[in-house]
């Protein structure tokens, strides 16, 4: 068979898309069908695309028709639960159907998540280890857990009950399939992380175990849909956790940078070393268990005078104890090899538990006594939690550069990727050469010198969105407001916000940069305005969007969960609200370390990071306000340097192409107009 036909003409292509939006109920539109065809493309040649698409473009047939005709094996990672959960229960059952008479044969699919996210029936059946002493099961909870739902005298006693009595009748034991969900509490009784499992062969539940049930299932399928956590833990760690696959596509793509920086992240508190302290003391000699509580208390003292804020340099006195946690910690492990308690009840889990708190224990120490220049420590304290010390990468550019791009085509798509014109500030996240300068990449990137390693050849393409952004929004700058400051309320501002809800009828979604600010609008429009208006943390997040998408008077105010997690089409949301552009914190450590690798390298600091973060997050928020073909309203930003400062042209050309005005009164006639239309 030749080359040319072992690939899918555009015909085939297009009969292919056509039967699969056709089975999904949607309407194919150019923009998936270039993108369809870019990606077929990339796939065939075994090369990478960054790929932007704009809501309502049908995306995800846009790579999933494409990937299923190639027939290789292929890992689809998302950011979100809702994405996994439509391409899984949604849109690949329907494109495998209608595919199959044309493919004629039937990929499997499959979702696999890390361990935690499945049912252990180990920790349901023996309970937690007898040296878990973190107060979570006390005697009422252990005799409700006894007596059956009679007994359950507390909501953790309810939901362990709920949650035993659904194991019997669950197929996969995903906490996402119990509804309704249990809270963290009462979920982490009944689950274990990676490390801390017995395995199949140890485990006398092996057998019946939901993750390896799941990660059975990825084996044998053709399209394994996972998220960004276990995409970088798969190519972190060195130790597969995803089946060998020619293609892999990274959906919500705008994520990975972030998500990726987290899972080789780490950190120490006082309250997880003590945690190790207690799980290894019975099962090692006391001299070991003396040295490491003695380590942990000298640890526990530097942290009480930790104030927040980065640390350039491990200090003197911090550098000691750590060495002193590290090498105890060590001491541990190594006696941990030696030792068998007889007398400690399920010893194997008990064991395992102490081995992953002591390997995190001494990985961490290490990785901060080491003081690497390319990584970033800093120390933060919490109200409720108190001090800990993190740590985390300056940069991540090199390692997805290295573990990402070789040895299986990779398509990166989402609907913010061409920030400020052009997708080379997210290339450049990425490991990623500028287009056009691909052969070599000689230059330094964060800090982080490329030097004379090829980089992966990429292109990208933006397919644009089905959308009349100029027809159906308008982009409000009040450029006549005072500027943010970092402290102080800002009258000028919520007599705006105010007079902007009141001329749309309530129907806001307000998008603020801190808690605090939302907190602060919320209780001055309740008692300006008569609308109602929910505010992030009173409800679970799902509840507030349910209620703010059922009633079109309503408001909805948050932080950043909201400025990328609400899709409500139609007219609830007709008014999207930005109190600032959101820069990072000026005290963030790690951005401000990222900036000024940057700057020391030669490069513009604040645009390649502060400016592209919020670019970002801006360019996300505004794509709120139009879900549909008949969405209309207008994003409103109420931080007059979008409209003054020499990067405001950057950050509006990152957001959709709305017809722009800075004149207050025209646009609270648009809205009054608007909301007389849809009344």
């Amino acid at each position: 068979m030749s080359e040319a036909s072992a690939l899918p003409t555009r015909p085939a292509l297009t009969d292919l898309l056509h039967a699969a939006v056709t089975a999904v109920g949607g309407t194919e539109r150019p923009g998936q069908v270039a993108m369809a065809e870019a990606v077929a493309e990339a796939v065939g040649e075994g090369t990478h695309l960054l790929i932007q698409a704009g809501t309502g473009t049908g995306k995800s047939l846009g790579y999933l028709v494409p990937a299923l005709a190639q027939g290789e094996r292929v890992v689809v990672a998302t950011a979100t639960l809702a994405l996994q959960r439509q391409l899984v229960e949604r849109d690949l059952p329907r494109t495998v159907e209608a595919l199959h008479p044309l493919l004629r044969r039937r990929p499997e699919y499959a979702m696999l998540k890390g361990r935690s996210n499945y049912l252990c029936l180990h920790r349901l059946h023996e309970g937690v280890p007898a040296e878990e002493e973190d107060g979570l099961f006390d005697p009422v909870e252990a005799a409700a857990r006894a007596a059956g739902p009679a007994g359950a005298s507390s909501k953790l006693g309810k939901d362990l009950l709920r949650v035993r009595d659904w194991s019997d009748e669950t197929e996969t034991g995903d906490r996402d399939d119990l509804r309704p969900g249990v809270s963290d509490r009462a979920w982490g009784q009944v689950s274990v992380s990676s490390r801390e499992c017995l395995g199949a062969a140890m485990c006398a539940y092996g057998a019946e175990c939901f993750a390896e049930a799941a990660r059975e299932r990825a084996k044998l399928a053709d399209v394994i849909v996972t998220n960004h956590a276990l995409l970088a833990i798969d190519a972190i760690e060195g130790a597969p956790v995803l089946p060998g696959h020619e293609v892999l596509i990274v959906d919500e793509a705008h994520e990975l940078v972030s998500r990726v920086t987290g899972v080789a992240s780490g950190e120490l508190t006082p309250a997880g070393v003590s945690r190790a302290v207690r799980r290894s003391a019975k099962l090692v000699d006391e001299k070991a268990a003396d040295r490491l509580l003695t380590a942990s208390e000298g640890f526990e003292r530097v942290m009480e005078l930790a104030l927040p804020g980065r640390l350039e340099e491990v200090p003197e006195d911090l550098g000691h104890a750590l060495a002193a946690l590290r090498d105890a910690a060590r001491n541990c492990l190594t006696a941990l090899g030696n030792t068998r308690d007889r007398s400690v009840q399920d010893e194997d889990a008990v064991r395992k538990q102490a081995v992953a708190s002591l390997e995190n224990v001494h990985a961490v120490a290490d990785r901060i006594a080491q003081g690497s220049e390319y990584d970033v420590i800093w120390y933060e304290r919490h109200d409720r939690f108190g001090a800990s010390l993190r740590v985390a990468p300056l940069n991540v550019s090199g390692l997805l550069r290295e573990k990402l791009f070789h040895d299986r085509s990779v398509v990166l798509t989402s609907a913010t990727l061409r920030l400020g014109g052009d997708f080379n500030g997210v290339a450049a996240s990425l490991g990623l050469a500028p287009e056009g300068r691909q052969e070599q990449a000689g230059e330094e990137q964060a800090g982080e010198t490329v030097g004379d390693e090829e980089s992966p050849r990429w292109q990208g393409l933006d397919v644009g969105s089905p959308f009349d952004y100029r027809k159906q929004g308008i982009l409000y700058v009040a450029r006549h407001l005072s500027p943010p400051g970092r402290e102080g309320s800002r009258s000028d501002m919520l007599d705006e916000l105010s007079g902007l809800v009141e001329a749309a009828g309530g129907r806001t979604l307000g998008l603020f940069s801190s808690m605090r600010g939302a907190q602060a609008a919320a209780e001055e429009l309740r008692g300006r305005l008569d609308v109602p208006v929910l505010l992030q943390g009173e409800e679970t997040l799902g509840e507030l969007i349910r209620r703010f998408a059922e009633d079109a008077r309503t408001c909805l105010f948050g932080t950043l969960s909201l400025w990328q997690g609400v899709d409500v089409p139609g007219a609830s949301c007709q008014l999207v609200v930005m109190d600032r552009i959101p820069f990072p914190r000026p005290d963030d450590p790690l951005m401000s370390a990222r900036q000024k690798a940057v700057e020391q390298g030669g490069g513009n600091g604040f645009m390649a990071v502060a400016a592209t973060h919020a670019a970002l997050l801006m360019a996300q928020g505004a794509g709120r306000l139009v879900r549909a073909t008949g969405d209309r309203g207008v994003v409103a930003v109420l931080d007059p340097r979008l409209a003054k400062a020499r990067y405001g042209g950057f950050l509006r050309s990152s957001m959709p192409d709305f017809w722009y005005t800075t004149d207050p009164t025209q646009v609270r006639r648009s809205l009054a107009a608007i909301d007389v239309a849809d009344s």
